[in-house]
């Protein structure tokens, strides 16, 4: 259903005001990679790695009885989890979306950063009986292997898993999280179980080290940690659940490692009505250092719409988080041209013009929601079908966007003087003409207006009269 619906965003809402023939497209849907053997999921990578800004629907990662159902060679893996190794992943940042004068769950903004990488999410595993496990480390550098690990397995059934958490880039995740909640004004926390987890104490570490170096002073100076006693907090993820239940003021920011990331930031959907009004943008890093990022809505497919969809019943999905991914990408694509052309007119042409786009869109969807117009998870029974939800919000952004055209100030028209015979301007009295047009510029910049243009004219006896 998701797809549907972004294929009307685009023609009603993009397509009329932008040209996307450049935009390259890659289908991702399970068909096509079984067709292709998932090149085109590698191909869909590489482009990325290239272009910088993405903008990526909901997509399925087939599960045995899916592969089955759709007549898969294979049960293809997650195509997220191969964009977060290709684009090397940072962070993930999910943030709440809010609509002025519309209560949802949290009050203010709720900012999240989850580590994009390692964890459970890459673990390798088996199934094994009884025996002995060792973990074994063999150094890049040569040294002299030695065991991470080494247990006794006395059942006859066992799950062995084996994982790691990389953490060279849990510096640059610091920085952007810091920098969003100085941008955003909300408070940081840092999420771990370093408690009983203890190889976790140095994601905390990296980040409160970061914070002290560049962040502290600034966070001070604008009073964001007044609610956290005057520091970075560290928050056992077991009181992190409890504190997004309770802390629905907002104002607030987390970072966490990937799965728990994963987990409180479902929690954070559902306390602010859904996964539909949560952005999830994926921030990586290209070879020469300009960020790559990708935007996608935090939802799923929405197959239950699309099965009543393709029965002939009404559907009524609500597209906020699609056009957040898709405004999202479209201001990071102007961004990087901007950067990499700093004094390209076009470049700032086209930035300026995205950037008045997306907030003229936003304000557009934003008021058909306040309008009572909406779909119906925000208006009921009697909300807006799909279809009709979308052709609302591209009637008022029409309108929205034609009234700046109408309000933008006239060209100004000017024509040259007829020209006067030389033998004659010698005749007229020149000062006195300038001393005369003093008497009536009461504001001394060179120039009369109408009305004492006016008095003017009929102090001289010369206005035209109705008579005449």
């Amino acid at each position: 259903m998701t797809h549907y619906t972004t294929q009307l965003l685009l023609q009603q809402w993009v397509e009329p005001y932008f040209d996307t023939s450049s935009w390259e497209k890659y289908d991702l849907s399970c068909k096509s990679r079984d067709d292709t053997d998932d090149q085109v999921l590698a191909d869909a990578v590489e482009a990325g790695k290239r272009v910088g800004a993405i903008f990526k629907e909901p997509t399925i990662t087939p599960s045995a009885i899916q592969v089955q159902e759709m007549g898969l060679k294979k049960a293809w893996g997650s195509p997220n989890g191969a964009m977060r190794r290709g684009w090397n992943g940072i962070t993930i940042s999910r943030d709440t979306i809010h609509i002025e004068g519309i209560e949802l769950g949290y009050k203010n903004q709720v900012l999240f950063e989850r580590h994009a990488v390692g964890g459970e999410y890459g673990a390798g595993w088996n199934e094994v009986g009884a025996g002995t496990l060792l973990t074994t480390y063999i150094p890049k550098d040569g040294g002299a292997p030695f065991v991470v690990d080494k247990r006794d397995l006395t059942d006859n059934h066992n799950v062995c898993v084996v994982y790691h958490n990389p953490y060279d880039n849990v510096r640059d995740l610091a920085h952007l999280f810091f920098n969003r909640c100085l941008d955003a004004k909300v408070t940081p926390y840092i999420v771990t179980k370093k408690t009983v987890f203890k190889w976790q104490e140095g994601f905390w570490a990296t980040m409160k080290k970061v914070f002290d170096e560049s962040y502290k002073d600034e966070f001070l100076k604008q009073g964001l940690l007044d609610r956290s006693g005057g520091d970075l907090q560290h928050l056992i993820s077991d009181a992190a659940t409890m504190q997004l239940i309770r802390w629905t003021d907002g104002g607030f920011g987390m970072a966490a490692h990937n799965y728990d990331g994963d987990m409180l930031t479902d929690q954070i959907a559902q306390v602010h009505r859904s996964p539909g009004f949560i952005t999830s943008n994926l921030v990586g890093k290209s070879d020469d250092g300009s960020l790559i990022k990708e935007f996608e809505a935090s939802h799923g497919t929405v197959t239950d719409l699309w099965l009543d969809h393709l029965a002939g019943k009404e559907t009524s999905l609500n597209p906020l988080g699609l056009v957040e991914a898709l405004l999202g990408a479209m201001a990071h694509s102007a961004q990087l041209e901007l950067d990499a052309n700093p004094k390209d007119a076009e470049a700032k042409k086209v930035h300026a013009f995205v950037s008045n786009f997306n907030e003229t869109l936003r304000l557009a969807l934003h008021n058909t929601f306040r309008y009572g117009q909406g779909t119906r998870d925000m208006c009921g029974p009697t909300g807006f079908t799909t279809e009709d939800f979308v052709a609302k919000v591209a009637w008022r952004l029409e309108r929205y966007l034609q009234q700046q055209v109408e309000e933008q100030a006239p060209p100004e028209l000017s024509e040259e003087d007829l020209p006067v015979p030389a033998n004659k301007i010698t005749a007229f009295d020149q000062k006195a003409i300038l001393q005369l047009f003093e008497k009536y510029d009461k504001s001394g910049e060179g120039k009369i207006d109408f009305k004492n243009f006016s008095k003017m004219l009929m102090k001289m006896g010369v206005a035209p009269t109705k008579s005449s």
